[in-house]
């Protein structure tokens, strides 16, 4: 049986500017990095959404000053390991892999405990890839079989390590740069290419890295315990919130 569209109306041709809410990956960094700078960071665009709101909870549950409007979000850093919390703080990261798996990383040097949880849906994740690198640090994660909620005590005593990172993760990548920053000398990660937000961040902040790209992998290297300044930043819009504009776009003759 043949079936037939019939196109009533057609879209007039338009030249329009629009402002795309920030990308949510990028939103979660840079309010975390924001957290461990030394002074007041201002983010425009940051992202409204339910993950980011998490994540700004959190940082207020660790002892991180912010405020949060229309305009921008300011965020007061402490510096590195700046936290100031109670032992065995509750953090609910609700939906947000992201920011569980990254926080893991932050609270490096966090000697007092932090217990991790989420909602139904993250509770049921393997966080094993994240565990076990930054067990290797000297970070004491315990955990439900590798699942919400963790337990998280960071220690004085980080040591740097080398990483192979076999499956495309850049949440794992960065948790393991987040982990690094408190750590003294080169932390290197040997990574299948992923996507490389957190690594241009570090080169935003001028935190010592380097990346040699070798075919299906990167060579990263950090070194740690370099203290970073407060900034300002815009977020970048996200593409897949873009992108419907831009097909409307190119489905409308003489549009842009």
């Amino acid at each position: 049986m043949s079936r037939s569209i019939y196109i009533n109306q057609k879209i007039k041709s338009f030249k329009k500017n629009i402002i795309i809410s920030g990308d949510k990956s990028l939103s979660i960094r840079f309010a975390l990095m924001a957290s461990q700078a030394i002074g007041s960071s201002k983010i425009y665009n940051l992202l409204n959404s339910e993950d980011v709101l998490s994540t700004l909870n959190c940082l207020k549950k660790l002892g991180i000053k912010l405020k949060n409007n229309k305009k921008y979000c300011e965020i007061y850093g402490k510096g590195l390991n700046g936290f100031s919390f109670k032992n065995n703080t509750i953090l609910n990261c609700q939906n947000s892999g992201t920011l569980a798996r990254l926080i893991c990383g932050l609270l490096s040097k966090s000697i007092k405990s932090v217990i991790l949880k989420g909602d139904k849906s993250l509770s049921k994740r393997d966080f094993s890839r994240v565990i076990k690198p930054l067990n290797l640090f000297g970070i004491k994660i315990k955990s439900n079989n590798h699942k919400l909620p963790l337990k998280i005590t960071g220690t004085n005593y980080l040591r740097p390590i080398k990483w192979n990172e076999m499956l495309k993760s850049a949440q794992v990548k960065t948790s393991i740069l987040l982990a690094s920053l408190n750590t003294p000398g080169i932390t290197k990660i040997n990574a299948l290419k992923s996507r490389d937000h957190t690594e241009r961040l570090f080169k935003f902040l001028k935190i010592p890295i380097s990346i040699k790209k070798k075919n299906k992998f990167d060579l990263i290297k950090t070194r740690g315990q370099y203290q970073y300044k407060s900034f300002i930043a815009e977020i970048p819009g996200d593409i897949s919130s873009a992108s419907f504009f831009i097909i409307l776009a190119l489905l409308s003759k003489d549009s842009e």
